[in-house]
């Protein structure tokens, strides 16, 4: 099979013109990126066939942009960046898409295949050599009519499995090259895309057995559970079982399970409030999609109990994910929302032996009141408190927003208090690789996936100084996405964290200090967003409505203090008093050596 070409007027067809007529018939409607002249014949081709093409200032928030669009239309991601330069740029986004789990196809382009190893211009790095260890497939494509087959190809491979980045190469002669139509090797470019694979019966049989056993179970969903699909398939299984539901750190949060799901609990890190209350931890945990590590504290405990208190069914696409950090008491291979039809098909009635006192205690952690409720909004230094400033934010915002988050503790507070604004979803830019700066080219993707939804883009004021030249981006495309910095004049948790291991309070850490002269509000509006800046908690709301009927992109500077430490910070650093031990800060203390 193959679909119908469609020839530009005023010129031949191009391989450029393939490439872009066979992600057009795909589906793609949008791809971001920043020009190079590689990837001219494939731009007039994407024009030729109405592509949008979303020019960004970095070519790292371009491929970023690319993920933040999968993650909010839950499919594929498409981003072009030209030879060399543009890919080295784009390496970062590369890296998160691959941690993430994120479906992006990347476009890229190379000197001509006559100028291979010949010192070109910009031919000295092997892209695809390159973006091998961060892509699930990387190809030089050296025949133009070899596109369509080639891009199937690519993006069945980025949505199959464990969905991940991929990269094709087009040499630009290729790209430049006629095409000859009766070479054209179409592939499976117009075959319908396959279904995801479903779990084992005995595995369904085994699941349901463990689930009617236990009574205090929870489950625990992570970047594998977030289809439209698994939601309804999670709100059925809830309503079934009167189960809690918790998400992780990198789980792109829907309003539906929040709102529609009586036993929502929040984030996973909540179950380590349960010991604290004098109640008991989960003796089964269903992980659905998410992966072992650092976000589920790791070997420790303290989220997940150990094996003899507390038995894991771990649900994942990616079978090497199983078991790989905690020993599981039944493995199942499968993708997350036909595992939940089976169960829930199997299930009809809520586990027998379930303590709904327990689970009632485990859904409420997450309205406790903040024990920073009762400080005071301005701290003893006169500068705004973080917990309040961004509380007064959050109650002020237009409610339903796309919500990005991005940065160290600001990031803390903002999960402390963001419920307030009712989010219609959560997209959290830190994860395994503890990456900052992301979340403009998540903002940018969300903003143009979802243009009906206000989006909120907030960072650190050490976050924002990698990418806030996109704000030019969103101000020239009309987007309405809001930027805020949090702005303490510093690296707020790498400043608490070496205060916390090494003591003392030393402004003059370099390595730690920003500056307090940088104006965020005045630099948002030289790129053409309207800015305000705000020091005081009792002006947040002022601030606020200010910008309500403005058009467009804006910005708001809330100056904050970086004390005090947030609580999850210290957690991270694990400091203690215990003298035989050396701090590692956010991994595992190691004992002294020789220590009595």
């Amino acid at each position: 099979m193959s679909f119908p070409l469609t020839h530009p007027t005023t010129r031949s067809l191009t391989g450029g013109d393939l490439l872009a007529q066979s992600l057009k018939h795909i589906g793609v409607e949008v791809a971001f990126g920043l020009h190079g002249g590689h990837l001219d014949a494939f731009l007039m081709g994407c024009e030729t066939v109405g592509i949008r093409l979303i020019d960004t200032r970095h070519e790292t928030a371009a491929v970023q942009a690319a993920e933040g669009y999968a993650k909010v239309k839950g499919g594929l991601g498409v981003c072009f960046v030209t030879a060399n330069s543009g890919f080295s740029n784009g390496i970062p986004g590369l890296a998160t898409a691959l941690a993430d789990r994120s479906p992006i196809l990347c476009i890229t382009s190379s000197p001509p295949l006559r100028d291979a190893e010949n010192n070109s211009l910009q031919g000295i790095i092997d892209q695809v050599v390159a973006s091998r260890p961060l892509t699930k497939f990387s190809h030089r494509v050296t025949n133009a009519e070899d596109a369509p087959r080639i891009v199937s190809l690519a993006v069945r491979t980025a949505l199959a499995g464990a969905p991940g980045p991929v990269l094709l190469d087009f040499p630009i002669d290729v790209l430049f090259s006629p095409v000859h139509e009766k070479l054209i090797s179409w592939g499976s470019v117009s075959s319908p895309l396959s279904y995801a694979p479903g779990p084992h019966v005995e595995a369904v049989k085994k699941a349901v057995e463990l689930l009617q056993a236990a009574s205090r179970p929870a489950v625990i969903i992570g970047s594998g559970a977030q289809s439209k699909e698994t939601t309804a398939h999670l709100l059925t299984f809830s309503s079934t079982t009167g189960i809690p539901i918790f998400d992780t750190q990198k789980c792109t949060l829907s309003s539906t399970l929040a709102t529609e799901c009586k036993t929502y609990g929040g984030g996973a890190e909540k179950l380590g409030l349960l010991p604290v209350l004098g109640k008991p931890q989960p003796d089964l945990v269903l992980l659905l999609g998410a992966r072992t590590g650092m976000f589920l504290a790791g070997r420790s405990g303290a989220l997940i109990p150990p094996a003899e208190k507390c038995k894991l069914i771990q649900v994942d696409i990616d079978g090497s994910e199983i078991g790989r950090t905690l020993p599981t008491e039944l493995g199942v291979i499968s993708d997350v929302a036909q595992f939940l039809a089976a169960v829930n098909a199997h299930l009809p009635s809520s586990p027998t032996q379930l303590d709904k006192d327990w689970v009632s205690t485990a859904t409420s952690i997450q309205v406790l009141p903040s024990p920073f409720a009762s400080d005071s909004p301005t701290t003893p230094s006169g500068l705004m408190h973080p917990y309040h400033a961004l509380q007064s934010l959050f109650s002020h915002l237009p409610k339903g927003p796309i919500l990005i988050t991005d940065g160290g503790e600001c990031a803390l507070w903002a999960r402390d208090t963001s419920r307030l604004c009712s989010p219609s979803a959560i997209l959290k830019s830190t994860g395994a690789l503890g990456f900052l700066g992301n979340g403009f080219g998540y903002a940018l993707g969300a903003a143009v996936a979802s243009p009906d939804r206000t989006v909120i883009n907030l960072h650190g004021d050490g976050s924002a100084g990698f990418h806030f030249m996109e704000l030019d981006t969103y101000a020239r495309l009309g987007l309405d996405v809001i930027t805020v910095v949090v702005n303490n004049y510093c690296w707020g948790m790498s400043s608490n964290g070496q205060e916390l291991v090494y003591g003392g309070k030393n402004p003059k850490r370099v390595i730690s200090s920003l500056s307090a002269v940088t104006r965020y509000d005045t630099v948002a509006e030289g790129l053409g967003n309207k800015g305000v800046r705000v020091t005081k908690v009792e002006d947040v709301k002022g601030a606020v409505e200010s910008l309500r009927d403005s058009q467009g992109a804006k910005c708001i500077e809330l100056v904050v203090d970086s004390k005090p430490i947030h609580p999850v910070t210290e957690v991270m650093v694990g400091q203690t008093e215990d003298e035989g031990v050396v701090v590692v800060p956010y991994y595992d203390n190691i004992p002294r050596a020789y220590y009595k």
